[in-house]
């Protein structure tokens, strides 16, 4: 194997070192990201709030018509849980209003602050999405597991076990997709920086 000559090593060199322009996004470009962007926070939050109802509405309903204490705080404690998920996305993952008549300095600095917000709230989504749901479902899964064991059934108790599991799995799953939009927002986030300079 030769070496390479000296003349072609400079010549990389120069080539190599040669500045290189950034990805260059216009004011619409950036607009039509940010009004998109804005939209699909819009559509994300408008389904969490239906499936927050629903939730809230069938542990209502169960609270309302179980004389079981130890469910009562179960189901409480999922609504409340579910409060406190949808109280948050409203304040911290709710859309903003685009700037009207921005330069694009402005739609950059804006569609940027607007992607860190959300991707710091998908970061945290123990925090303030699958947490505060942990104490109800711990409450009511060891409820129906200790009238599994006083009614003497093995198949129940293995049944809670179970589906102890599989809400375990869901969780982490939910997690992890939650990391994965958050690292692709990173992307986006890096994309613009680099638009910026």
């Amino acid at each position: 194997m030769c070496d390479e000559s000296q003349n072609d090593r400079q010549m990389r060199e120069i080539w190599q070192g040669q500045p290189t322009e950034g990805v260059r996004m216009s004011v619409e470009q950036i607009q039509a990201s940010a009004g998109s962007f804005q939209r699909n926070i819009q559509w994300r939050n408008a389904r969490e709030y239906v499936a927050a109802i629903a939730v809230v509405v069938f542990f209502g309903w169960e609270y309302s018509r179980t004389p079981d204490l130890p469910a009562r705080i179960g189901f409480g404690l999922m609504i409340a849980g579910m409060f406190y998920m949808v109280w948050v996305l409203l304040s911290r993952g709710s859309g903003r209003p685009l700037p009207e008549d921005a330069g694009r300095s402005s739609f950059i600095e804006f569609q940027r602050s607007e992607l860190v917000r959300q991707r710091d709230l998908l970061r945290g989504v123990w925090r303030w999405y699958l947490g505060p749901l942990i104490p109800g479902l711990a409450v009511l899964l060891a409820t129906s597991f200790n009238h599994a064991i006083q009614a003497g059934h093995a198949f129940p108790v293995v049944f809670v076990a179970l589906f102890g599991v599989l809400v375990a799995a869901v969780f982490v799953g939910i997690a992890m997709l939650n990391g994965k939009a958050a690292r692709k927002l990173q992307r986006q986030i890096d994309e613009l920086d680099e638009a910026g300079r």
